[in-house]
């Protein structure tokens, strides 16, 4: 049936080694949550998941309609901007301190057992 193909990176074999190597995933750890790009979108995302937050964001929304309006549009804002930004810096240190400890991982030399 099947046959598995092993291609040592070394030497004369390495440009074939390169080539194959693409088609495949690498098994380099990875337990980040974000990157650069998904940062924003994807935490203001994780969290208006919580109901607290869901609670701030409709008392700015009602504060905008001018019936109800209790306070001045601006000062309603402040406490969710607050939270959202502090919550927002404590999960960014937290994923870079992964992104550091991934690093460390994935550079680290590892014996192969050969015969």
């Amino acid at each position: 049936g099947k046959h598995r193909v092993v291609i040592p990176c070394l030497g004369h074999f390495k440009e074939e080694y390169e080539k194959v190597s693409k088609l495949y995933m690498n098994n380099k750890i990875r337990t980040t949550k974000y990157t650069l790009l998904n940062f924003i979108p994807r935490n203001l995302f994780e969290q208006f998941h919580r109901v607290a937050n869901l609670y701030f964001l409709f008392l700015v929304v009602l504060n905008w309609v001018p019936l109800v309006e209790a306070f001045q549009k601006e000062i309603t804002m402040l406490p969710l901007i607050a939270v959202l930004t502090i919550i927002a810096v404590k999960d960014g240190l937290e994923d870079y301190s992964k992104y550091k400890m991934d690093k460390q991982i994935n550079n680290l030399l590892t014996k192969v057992y050969s015969r």
